[in-house]
C-alpha cells in the first residue's frame, strides 16, 4: 500500500537493511546462538574494552538524569588528542548520524551531493533524505575515481561524500592524492571525508586529515568509536570541522543524541592505546589468514585496508545470495552487498582466529555445493 503522507523522494528510499542478528540466524535455521560466527557488519572481534566497560559502570548511577548535551569531558578529550578547539567538535549518534546530519545542514531540496559507486549506502540515504539530486560517479578498481568526482561536480552540488578506507570494497586513497583533490574543491562546496577504518590503517599510510582542517574550512572529517575502539552499541561518531560548519551541525542535532554510557566509555576507549593496538594487530594477522585462503582457493578478492575484505565467491548474478545461504545453514554470517551493485561478491569482517578459521571451512563446503 503506498503512504499518503510525505514527499514523493523520502517515500522512494530503500531502507537501510542491517546485518543479521545472530538470535535472527538461530531462529530461522534452528541452530545453537553460541556457535554462530558473525562477520557481518565490521564489528570489533574483541568487543568492548574494559577501560570502557569500568567507565560505563561507575557513569550508571547519574542515568536518571539527562547526559550532558554538550558532553564536555568528551569533547576536551577528543580536543586535546587532535589539537583542535571543542566547537570544532560534533557528537552524533554513531557516525551515520554525522553524516545525516552534515546533508541536511548543507544542501537544499533540488541541489546535488557527489559520491562514488560502490560507497558506503547511507550517502545515497542522506542523499534521498534531503530531496537532492545523485551525482554517482563510476569507481575505479571499486575504488573513488577523484578526478571523475570533481569532473561531476555541478554549479548545484552543496557536498561531495569520500570514504577512506572504503566501506564495503576496503579501498584506500593515499593521503597526497587526497588532499590534491581536497584543494581543488570550490570552498562553497562541503566535503565529508568518512574515516571510519582510519584507526586500522598501516603506520606507513597514514596522513594528517586534521591538519587539513585546519586548511580547508569546507572539510568535515567523520570519526566513530564504533569499529576500531569497539563501541558499536553505544552508538558514538564525533565531526571535527572548522566553526562554519559544525555550527550548523550543532544547529540540527538532537540535544541529547549521544547518551550518558555512551559518552563516559568514548572517554575511557579514547585512552586505551593498548586495546587500539591490540585490534589493529589482531586484524592484520586475520587479514592476512583471509587473503592467504582466498588465493589457495583461487577466490578474487579486493585489497582492503579496512577490518573486512570484499571476495567474489562466483561469475554469476546469483553467486553471492546461494553462497551466503549456504553460510547462514552453518552458523556463519557475512555481508551480501548486492544492493551495492556486487551480486557475486560477499564482504567478511576479520574475526577472532577462530571465527576466521570456521568462516573458511564453511565457505569451502558452500563452494563445493553451489
Amino acid at each position: 500500500m503506498t503512504s499518503q503522507f510525505g514527499p514523493n523522494y523520502v517515500r522512494a528510499i530503500a531502507p537501510y537493511v542491517a546485518g543479521k542478528p545472530i538470535s535472527e540466524v538461530a531462529r530461522q535455521f534452528g541452530l545453537d546462538e553460541a556457535r554462530i560466527v558473525k562477520l557481518a557488519s565490521n564489528e570489533n572481534p574483541l568487543g568492548m574494552p574494559e577501560s570502557a566497560q569500568r567507565a560505563m559502570a561507575q557513569a550508571a548511577s547519574e542515568l536518571g538524569r539527562y547526559p550532558d548535551s554538550n558532553a564536555f569531558e568528551l569533547k576536551a578529550a577528543l580536543a586535546a588528542r587532535y589539537d583542535v578547539p571543542p566547537e570544532w567538535i560534533t557528537l552524533g549518534n554513531g557516525s551515520n548520524d554525522i553524516l545525516e546530519l552534515a546533508a541536511h545542514a548543507c544542501v537544499e531540496r533540488g541541489q546535488s551531493i557527489v559520491y562514488s559507486q560502490y560507497s558506503f549506502a547511507v550517502y545515497a540515504l542522506a542523499t534521498q533524505g534531503v530531496g537532492a539530486r545523485h551525482l554517482v560517479t563510476p569507481a575505479v578498481r571499486h575504488g573513488h575515481d577523484l578526478d571523475a568526482m570533481l569532473a561531476a561536480i555541478a554549479d548545484d552540488t552543496r557536498l561531495v561524500f569520500v570514504a577512506n578506507p572504503n566501506n564495503p570494497t576496503g579501498t584506500f586513497i593515499d593521503g597526497a592524492t587526497l588532499e590534491a583533490f581536497i584543494a581543488k574543491v570550490p570552498g562553497h562546496v562541503a566535503v565529508v571525508l568518512d574515516e571510519a577504518y582510519t584507526e586500522y590503517l598501516a603506520a606507513d599510510k597514514r596522513y594528517d586529515s586534521i591538519a587539513w582542517v585546519r586548511r580547508y574550512p569546507n572539510l568535515l572529517v567523520s570519526r566513530t568509536f564504533s569499529k576500531a575502539y569497539g563501541l558499536a552499541g553505544l552508538r558514538i561518531g564525533f565531526a571535527i570541522a572548522q566553526p562554519g560548519l559544525t555550527d550548523l551541525l550543532n544547529r540540527l542535532r538532537q540535544p541529547f543524541n549521544v547518551n550518558t554510557l555512551a559518552q563516559a566509555a568514548a572517554v575511557a576507549a579514547l585512552g586505551d592505546t593498548a586495546f587500539l593496538e591490540k585490534s589493529a594487530a589482531l586484524n592484520a594477522e586475520g587479514y592476512r589468514l583471509l587473503t592467504a585462503a582466498f588465493e589457495r582457493l583461487n577466490l578474487e578478492y579486493v585489497p582492503s585496508d579496512g577490518n573486512f575484505v570484499l571476495v567474489r565467491v562466483g561469475h554469476d548474478d546469483g553467486a553471492g545470495d546461494r553462497v551466503n545461504l549456504a553460510l547462514l545453514k552453518q552458523g556463519v554470517i557475512v555481508r551480501p552487498v548486492g544492493n551495492y551493485g556486487l551480486p557475486q561478491w560477499l564482504r567478511v569482517t576479520i574475526g577472532l582466529p577462530e571465527e576466521n578459521a570456521a568462516f573458511l571451512a564453511a565457505l569451502e563446503r558452500a563452494l563445493a555445493s553451489a
